[in-house]
């Protein structure tokens, strides 16, 4: 069994989380980055947190499917009150899917994200970057804001964008699509050891519609390891070994 961290869940989103858990800690997982989505997400991802220290690390975040113009102030006071407590920024991003931009417009949707990114940046957090069909827009908001540490999560964008978040230092995050998604094995292939992370996004569906749909828990990531591994030609011991110190190092959870 190997040590494995989850960057990325949504554990506020999991109906029988003791059990997800502890199922997670069976399969080799050491820590697991809970992400929040939107205030009452953010709430409920610092309880968890709490609830199950030294296993589960709150990141406070603001997805785009979720912004709504009269929350803003609120929603950004809740993240700078608590970010303290956080050990990153996440999840935010942009999403240029045209059901999200009838819910909240690209410029809406910018505004918000640098106020994030400032966030980050003033508090020195890594930022968990959702950047569906906005992958260059994404990059350049992360780049302008001045933030030093990026993980731009299950990415499948152009490998032009791709070379500039490798150039920068910032992260690429591997899920069990890795195993069936060409554009995603793309985007990990390409990128090197040294930044490339694992994670679930529980709980989320995948090979949706396909034989082998599952809906992901923490354990999952032992999934994402293993066709990471094939992807790499790495043995799993050692896409383990790097994964997880590369997840210790960007979030400062060294006593792991």
């Amino acid at each position: 069994m190997f040590q494995l961290i989850d960057t990325h869940a949504h554990l506020d989103e999991i109906e029988n989380l003791d059990k997800a858990l502890a199922d997670a800690k069976k399969a080799g997982v050491t820590a697991v980055i809970a992400v929040g989505s939107d205030a009452a997400s953010n709430r409920k991802v610092l309880q968890i947190a709490a609830r199950y220290r030294g296993l589960v690390y709150p990141a406070l975040g603001w997805h785009p499917w979720y912004i709504k113009e009269p929350e803003i102030d609120a929603s950004l006071d809740l993240m700078k009150d608590h970010v303290a407590k956080a050990v990153a920024i996440g999840e935010v991003g942009l999403d240029y899917h045209k059901r999200v931009l009838a819910i909240a417009g690209k410029e809406l949707q910018k505004r918000v994200l640098k106020e994030i990114l400032k966030i980050a940046k003033d508090h020195g957090k890594p930022a968990l970057i959702h950047s569906r069909y906005a992958w260059r827009d994404a990059l350049d908001l992360v780049i302008e804001a001045g933030v030093e540490k990026a993980v731009f999560h299950w990415f499948t964008g152009p490998s032009s964008v791709l070379r500039d978040i490798i150039d920068r230092g910032y992260f690429i995050s591997a899920t069990p699509a890795v195993i069936y998604h060409e554009e995603h094995r793309r985007a990990v292939k390409e990128t090197p050891l040294t930044q490339l992370l694992l994670e679930t996004d529980s709980p989320v569906v995948y090979a949706r519609g396909c034989e082998g749909e599952f809906n992901a828990s923490p354990a999952d990531v032992a999934r994402s390891l293993r066709g990471t591994a094939a992807l790499k030609n790495k043995s799993e011991a050692e896409m383990a070994e790097v994964t997880t110190e590369n997840a210790k190092k960007l979030f400062g959870i060294g006593g792991v």
